[in-house]
Parts: C-alpha cells; sequence; structure tokens
C-alpha cells in the first residue's frame, strides 16, 4: 500500500510542475543540494551554480522556449518526469527544435534534490539535425 505524499513531498511536486510551467523563467533553484549532479546528453556537471548558469543560458539563446510536463509521479526519493521541451533556435532561418525526455531526480534526507538526470527519446545527432 502506498502512503500519500507527505506536505513536504506535495509541496515539491506542487513548486516543479509550476517550474516546468514557466520554464525557463524563475526557477526555484532553492529546491536543489548546493551540490546537486546534473546530467543529460550533452553536458553532465556537479553544483547549483552550474545548474543555474545552464537555465540562464537556455532562457537566453533559446527562443520561445517552453516545457510541457506530461507526467510527474514521486516513489519514495525519487522523482519521475515525462516532459517535451520545445524552443526556436536563434538562426537565421528560426528552425523549431523539439526534445521529449524524462528526468529522475533523487532526493536528498533534507528534502532537496540531489540528483537531475535528464535522458533523452533522441539522440544529440537527431537534435541537431533539426537545425536543417
Amino acid at each position: 500500500m502506498t502512503s500519500a505524499p507527505s506536505k513536504p513531498a506535495a509541496d515539491l511536486i506542487n513548486t516543479l510542475t509550476a517550474d516546468y510551467q514557466r520554464f525557463p523563467k524563475d526557477q526555484t533553484y532553492s529546491l536543489y543540494a548546493e551540490d546537486v549532479f546534473f546530467k543529460d546528453p550533452m553536458v553532465s556537471f556537479r553544483g547549483v551554480a552550474w545548474y543555474r548558469r545552464l537555465i540562464q543560458f537556455m532562457d537566453r539563446w533559446f527562443l520561445e522556449a517552453e516545457m510541457t510536463l506530461h507526467e510527474i509521479r514521486q516513489t519514495g526519493d525519487r522523482i519521475d518526469t515525462v516532459w517535451t521541451l520545445r524552443w526556436i533556435a536563434p538562426a537565421p532561418w528560426k528552425p523549431q527544435m523539439s526534445i521529449s525526455g524524462r528526468s529522475i531526480l533523487q532526493v536528498n534526507s533534507a528534502g532537496l534534490i540531489q540528483s537531475h538526470i535528464d535522458e533523452w527519446d533522441c539522440s544529440r545527432w537527431d537534435v541537431l539535425r533539426q537545425l536543417f
């Protein structure tokens, strides 16, 4: 039998859901541990400061970026999300880009996201091909 999420877990899910809806603007970086580990098919690093820089880069260079959250669920200290990221690349011909994927977030004992691993449903080369 699965118990209902505790108030802090429910708050975390609600805040993450809101962050996805306004992505990449006004993200809640306080949800992340100072030494959070991030990895996707293009980059990996440790630290919330680096995570903030990645999101700021996307906000600056990805035109009309939007993240659609299809699913979010928490099981114990793990949160799984399924999403689609869409944006317009800053090339003169303004190609529309899209990546579908999932995130696996590990939550530490303090209730902060300790690890954020993104998996894409396509290769990074498939994403680059969308430019042309």
